[in-house]
């Protein structure tokens, strides 16, 4: 596509898009970390681009890429907009947590701004590059902005999805919820297997089917539908039992116990409705 483009910040988030960017035709012009060694490491695995030491060492470009912490948007942006002439570009930034709006000082510049958040683990660069296509990228932000970045990140491999900016922390917590807070249930059951006496290597073998075969059914039915057991049946005694016996065995996992009892009581009401 020929655009220009400054990376700042080359973690694995930023080298996997400055990578894949780079191989649709993308010209890479300066990548900014906070040391010459590690944007030297970025520029060698994307293979293209130069270092840059300092903001004001970055050369006007049509898209500036903010791939930093989320602490450091705010002050990156700001220093971006010290430094370049921004008005008619685009500037994004890659948090899944915080919209487009933190990028208010590139705005006031003359920038369109936009936020696009991979929804994927990087914790191995080189193999995210290589099983890309198909990502979902939540986008949000100005619309000149994503009218440009759309087309981009599907040239990438992308499946871009527009979300709600005001939204943003919640749709953020969805994929908590999805993947750390559903460890930490299985956790919980792993562990209430191993206090009713069984080893935990078997516990998994026991726990793997309910929970692969549980998940299926959400992503196949939808999660009302995938409901089962005694909160599905209304078996509120056996509900009753099981809260008092895991409090009594672990007060935290009875806690936690207890607080999925409401949302999972809703839930089998979606699905006495359909």
């Amino acid at each position: 596509m020929g655009q220009t483009v400054n990376l700042i910040g080359a973690g694995h988030v930023g080298r996997v898009l400055g990578k894949l960017l780079a191989a649709q035709g993308f010209r890479i012009q300066r990548v900014l970390t906070r040391s010459p060694a590690s944007a030297q490491h970025a520029v060698d695995f994307i293979g293209a681009g130069s270092v840059a030491t300092a903001y004001d060492q970055l050369q006007p470009a049509a898209i500036h890429v903010l791939a930093v912490g989320d602490d450091q948007i705010v002050p990156a942006s700001e220093a971006l907009a010290r430094a370049v002439p921004l008005h008619g570009s685009i500037v994004f930034h890659c948090s899944g947590a915080l919209a487009s709006d933190r990028l208010q000082a590139a705005r006031d510049a003359g920038a369109l701004v936009a936020s696009v958040h991979p929804i994927r683990s990087f914790a191995d660069p080189a193999a995210v590059v290589a099983q890309f296509s198909g990502t979902f990228c939540g986008i949000e932000g100005d619309e000149g902005a994503l009218a440009v970045l759309t087309p981009a990140l599907q040239a990438i491999g992308a499946q871009p999805v527009t979300i709600n900016a005001a939204a943003k922390t919640v749709y953020h917590a969805a994929a908590v919820f999805a993947s750390n807070y559903l460890v930490t249930v299985l956790d919980a059951a792993l562990r209430a297997y191993q206090a009713a006496g069984i080893p935990e290597p078997v516990a998994r073998q026991l726990a793997q089917p309910l929970a692969s075969e549980s998940m299926a059914n959400v992503f196949r039915l939808g999660a009302a539908a995938a409901l089962s057991g005694p909160i599905a049946r209304g078996d509120l005694a056996t509900v009753a039992r099981q809260q008092a016996a895991v409090s009594a065995w672990d007060e935290e996992t009875g806690a936690l116990y207890r607080s999925l009892i409401a949302p999972t009581t809703d839930l089998a009401r979606r699905k006495q409705q359909k």
